[in-house]
Parts: C-alpha cells; sequence; structure tokens
C-alpha cells in the first residue's frame, strides 16, 4: 500500500498529462484537417509536456521541501515563464515567409502556444479554463474560417 500512496502523486500528474494531450489533440486535430504544418500530434505533445513541465515542477518543490524543509521557496510563475519561452521557440519554427511573399504560419504558432496554455491549466487543475479555452480555440480556428471564407468571397464579388 505504500509504494500505492508513492506512486499515487505521479499518477495525479500522469492524469493531468493525458488530459491535457486529449483537448491539445483537438485543436491539433482542426490544424490537421486545415493542412497545417503542426498537426494532432504536434499538439498532442506541445500540451502533454507543458502539463509534464508543470506537475514535475510541483513534484520537485514536494521532494526538496521534504528533504530539505523551510530551505526551499517557490516562484511558479519563473516555471511557467521557462514553459513559455520554449513554446516561443517551438512556435518561431513554424512561422515563415517564403520570398515575396506574406508571412504564413502565425495561427499555427498561437494555436502551439494556446494549447501549451492549456497543457499549464490541466496541470494546475484548472479543468473549466482548460477544456473552455480548448472550446473557445475551436471556435476561433474552425468557426471563424467559415466566416473569413464568406467575407472573402463577398469582397472578390463586390470588386469585380
Amino acid at each position: 500500500m505504500d509504494g500505492l500512496a508513492h506512486a499515487w502523486p505521479q499518477l495525479v500528474v500522469l492524469a493531468e498529462v493525458a488530459a491535457a494531450m486529449l483537448l491539445g489533440g483537438m485543436i491539433g486535430y482542426e490544424r490537421e484537417r486545415a493542412n497545417k504544418p503542426a498537426g494532432f500530434r504536434t499538439h498532442m505533445m506541445v500540451a502533454g509536456a507543458c502539463a509534464l513541465l508543470v506537475g514535475l515542477g510541483d513534484a520537485m518543490l514536494a521532494n526538496f521541501s521534504r528533504l530539505h524543509p523551510g530551505l526551499i521557496t517557490a516562484d511558479p510563475f519563473r516555471l511557467v515563464g521557462g514553459v513559455v519561452t520554449a513554446l516561443g521557440f517551438i512556435g518561431a519554427g513554424t512561422i515563415f515567409r517564403p520570398q515575396g511573399q506574406r508571412v504564413e504560419g502565425l495561427t499555427t504558432a498561437t494555436s502551439l502556444l494556446f494549447s501549451g496554455a492549456i497543457g499549464v491549466c490541466a496541470a494546475l487543475q484548472q479543468w473549466w479554463l482548460a477544456v473552455g479555452a480548448t472550446l473557445l480555440a475551436l471556435l476561433v480556428l474552425h468557426g471563424l474560417q467559415a466566416l473569413e471564407a464568406r467575407i472573402d468571397a463577398k469582397a472578390q464579388t463586390n470588386g469585380k
């Protein structure tokens, strides 16, 4: 039973990672269907990695506080700041500008950042935020794409 008590916090983090991956995968699936460079698996991995990193930060704090009581202080904002920096690096890799053309990949980069933030929400057990943000992202990515197409079609019709 003692082994289960020791494993329980790890299993909780693993469940948070799985939930983050599921939610990130929903966004990634939409990107995949839109034939964008970062799709289903990438968004799942980004959301899961963010949840795992935040979960590990919590586990490290608990472990070191137990070993060295009163010696360790925590700043959770630094951990999230590091995660955001890593996401910026990943997102920058999806943005490109073919010679003489407009910049592409910005929406994919922001959807990766958004998936990472959802992973952080899952790690912090902010389930309403995680699920609500996922639904909002899907509304923006999918719902507004249809609206943009209608506006573009109307503009082309009026321009002729």
